[in-house]
């Protein structure tokens, strides 16, 4: 009887031991398996508008510093205010999906930041908003894909409530690059 109760005790704490180690042993925290079930536009999605987030904060730091022209300085302002927001509404949605965004500047971005940096006053606001241009209609793309298709609802949501913010960027951003005399070189319909 004494045999029969400890092998049962054994079995039992056998059987309680093995769950969570074969958990880890397989890789599926719970994270592990937020990630693993988020689709892969859905995960792309996030690194993407991640890395767009964070550069234009970086980017709208240099230009406060650097652009010449007033508008191009608070056009800056209003990147690191609205992008800042959006990113930290993000990065909590992504960690709720088990996914980590981008923590910095990818080598591409990098490269830009660092020739901006190198630039002052109205050679600075050209290549600046020419950038902000591009960027913004790749943005807004970006996000609208995301809202239309996306599979997570909650990412869909972020993407669906951020779009109107994003197009008011690109408007303005091409509002600016006319005032600044410069081509508008976008190939979207106005």
């Amino acid at each position: 009887m004494r045999i029969c109760l400890s092998l049962r005790s054994a079995l039992a704490i056998t059987i309680l031991l093995a769950g969570p180690a074969s958990a880890q042993q397989a890789g599926t925290t719970p994270a592990t398996r937020a990630q693993q079930t988020l689709p892969q536009q859905d995960a792309n999605f996030i690194k993407e508008a991640g890395m767009g987030g964070m550069t234009e904060v970086e980017l709208g730091r240099l230009a406060e510093q650097n652009a010449g022209a007033d508008a191009v300085k608070q056009f800056g302002a209003r990147m690191v205010r609205d992008h800042s927001a959006a990113n930290t509404q993000l990065t909590t949605l992504a960690s709720s999906k088990g996914v980590t965004p981008p923590q910095q500047l990818d080598p591409k971005h990098a490269q830009l930041r660092d020739k901006l940096s190198k630039m002052r006053g109205a050679e600075f606001d050209r290549a600046y908003m020419q950038g902000m241009v591009e960027d913004h209609d790749n943005t807004a793309k970006l996000f609208q894909q995301q809202a239309q298709r996306g599979a997570d609802q909650d990412l869909k949501r972020f993407a669906e409530t951020t779009l109107p913010t994003i197009q008011e960027h690109d408007k303005l951003a091409h509002e600016i690059v006319k005032s600044l005399g410069g081509a508008d070189t976008s190939h979207r319909s106005r």
